[in-house]
């Protein structure tokens, strides 16, 4: 039985709402795996500056316990 010109035209309508909705998808779903990955960076750079800045207040707090022994060392 043949179709009429307004079937196929429905069908092609369809399939193409169903190409753009498949897109979306995928458009979300990259963004969703984008976005951790930014995150992650910014925070293992935030970790390692914030490690930086307490081993070198560490190795500080480290020089004046040791220099304070040395004076007191050198007094006996």
């Amino acid at each position: 039985m043949p179709q009429g010109r307004s079937t196929f035209t429905k069908r092609q309508k369809e399939q193409t709402r169903q190409q753009k909705q498949r897109e979306k998808a995928e458009r979300r779903t990259q963004r969703k795996q984008e976005k951790p990955v930014e995150s992650g960076v910014d925070e293992m750079a935030e970790l390692r500056e914030h490690a930086a800045a307490q081993a070198a207040l560490f190795n500080i707090g480290v020089e004046e316990t040791e220099t304070a022994e040395e004076s007191t060392s050198d007094r006996k």
